[in-house]
């Protein structure tokens, strides 16, 4: 199926109380090219990521967006510093032997004491965010996908139907040179006979320079590769992506020929024909530059 360079995909989840979106977002581009935008206490997952991407598209240029709301994270641990505790109980205590007064310490009035507890967030695993991460991004993935699809079978749609419009115009074409050969005959002919005033012709003369003319102005060749470039063409909108780059390049050939026809026709109903052959040959190669 032909896959479009552009599209959007999202997806969400959640890994130890972390909420997690992933964004993705493409572009047209010759070559693979992937930015990962994370925060930057979760870069270990960012090589993961570019990974997955990589391997699910040929070309674009893809942006990867992933957001984490930590609101539901805050588990805190407390922690006593058991060596300071002891530290202050036992300067106390003898400050209060000493100074002859009551030793009546609490655990609270402990806890008071700069540094005997403290407060921390606990330990996140990396490696379990960093595969719910990537198992959010292949959702993502999965969506974008299905944009690309769908773009890319309208694309699709978009440039048989102008093949089918090129190849109504090579047959006009082909019906129409061989009807301005004659009607050169027919010309010369008549110019021949005005300029020697009645006096005899020399047929042979005349075919000798129709058939002269025959051949310079002959697109048979140029109409018959014209014809097996749309065949090639509608055979790699039947070919899964990637696919761009062959399109691309069998459109600079379609022009090829095109041009060469242009520039043999010296008749003003063929040359529009080729014209606008040429318009529709310019709109396939707009299309084709989307596809990957």
């Amino acid at each position: 199926m032909i896959k479009s360079m552009t599209g959007y995909g999202a997806a969400k989840g959640s890994s130890q109380g972390l909420d997690i979106v992933v964004e993705l977002k493409s572009v047209n581009n010759r070559y693979m090219d992937c930015s990962v935008r994370i925060p930057r206490s979760f870069l270990f997952a960012e090589e993961g990521i570019k990974s997955a991407v990589s391997r699910r598209l040929a070309r674009g240029k893809v942006d990867v967006f992933v957001t984490v709301d930590s609101t539901g994270a805050e588990a805190l641990e407390v922690k006593v510093n058991e060596a300071l505790a002891d530290g202050y109980c036992a300067a106390i205590r003898a400050l209060a032997e000493r100074c002859g007064l009551p030793d009546e310490l609490t655990a609270v009035q402990l806890s008071h004491c700069p540094d005997v507890l403290t407060v921390k967030k606990a330990d996140a695993d990396a490696d379990e965010i960093a595969a719910a991460m990537l198992e959010i991004t292949e959702n993502a993935l999965t969506a974008f996908e299905a944009m690309r699809c769908a773009e890319g079978s309208r694309l699709a749609e978009d440039i048989a139907a102008r093949l089918d419009m090129i190849e109504s115009l090579v047959a006009r074409l082909e019906e129409r040179s061989p009807e301005t050969v004659k009607e050169y005959r027919e010309k010369l002919l008549a110019k021949m006979n005005e300029v020697l005033s009645g006096a005899g012709v020399d047929e042979q003369r005349i075919l000798t320079e129709a058939a002269v003319y025959a051949d310079k102005v002959a697109v048979d060749e140029e109409t018959v590769r014209l014809r097996s470039h749309i065949a090639q063409m509608r055979g790699f909108l039947q070919t899964g992506s990637p696919i761009g780059r062959k399109m691309d390049f069998l459109v600079q050939e379609f022009n090829r020929e095109a041009n060469t026809i242009g520039s043999k026709c010296s008749d003003t109903e063929m040359s529009r024909v080729v014209i606008e052959i040429k318009s529709e040959i310019e709109k396939i190669r707009e299309q084709v530059q989307n596809i990957e």
